[in-house]
């Protein structure tokens, strides 16, 4: 499915022409990359706005609509305003289906409820990291990458090269590492708990060795 995002050349330049665009429901921003020069650009702030709740407007090649003319680009940057829900700039970067890509895409954990150590074992899983980065051609991009967790087992964890990766994409951060992505343990009030019905259990045990045997 092919994510669309309307925007105009902006002319006017400053903080003070970029405060009038954002009391007009504007959004400042910038296009770049690829052959041509950085050009200043305004999209309309309420379908913006919409469009970033959506986790695949950030992770996935979009057509922009400039002035009736369309071009594939990543959107790279977005500033938001502290307290209010107001977007102050963004910036989108122009792709060429013939160059490689870099982008943090989102992970997604499946099949976490089916682990033996999960299911049997009282663990619980914790998600390390939420995205990662990756590097394709355009075409290769994916919208996320999926975790399966359902071989995870107690005081291990998945990680960055045990990932399942999608046709023609890489992950540039394991020349740096192999990071993990997830891991699984016991709670420690559970562990706890195991390590207290053990010892009783145990010393039932001794008392039940050192009670003499009634005489009949």
């Amino acid at each position: 499915m092919s994510l669309e995002v309307s925007a105009k050349s902006r002319t006017l330049q400053g903080k003070g022409a970029s405060r009038r665009l954002r009391s007009a429901g504007a959004v400042p921003g910038i296009l770049y990359g690829g052959s041509s020069p950085a050009q200043s650009i305004e999209l309309e702030h309420k379908a913006l706005w919409f469009q970033l709740k959506s986790e695949a407007f950030h992770a996935s090649i979009l057509t922009m609509d400039l002035d009736g003319q369309t071009q594939q680009v990543l959107l790279r940057d977005v500033q938001i305003h502290p307290w209010r829900q107001l977007i102050q700039h963004v910036d989108f970067q122009r792709v060429a289906q013939d160059q490689e890509v870099t982008m943090r895409v989102p992970l997604h954990y499946v099949r976490a409820e089916q682990a033996q150590a999960v299911k049997f074992g009282g663990a619980i899983v914790t998600h390390i990291m939420n995205e990662i980065e990756v590097a394709c051609l355009p075409k290769y991009l994916p919208e996320f990458i999926e975790v399966d967790l359902s071989q995870i087992t107690v005081g291990h964890s998945v990680h960055m090269s045990d990932l399942k990766l999608p046709e023609g994409v890489r992950l540039p951060g394991l020349a740096r590492g192999d990071s993990p992505v997830a891991s699984a343990s016991i709670p420690r009030g559970a562990a706890e708990e195991d390590k207290t019905a053990a010892a009783a259990a145990g010393a039932d045990k001794k008392d039940e060795k050192k009670e003499p045997e009634k005489k009949k």
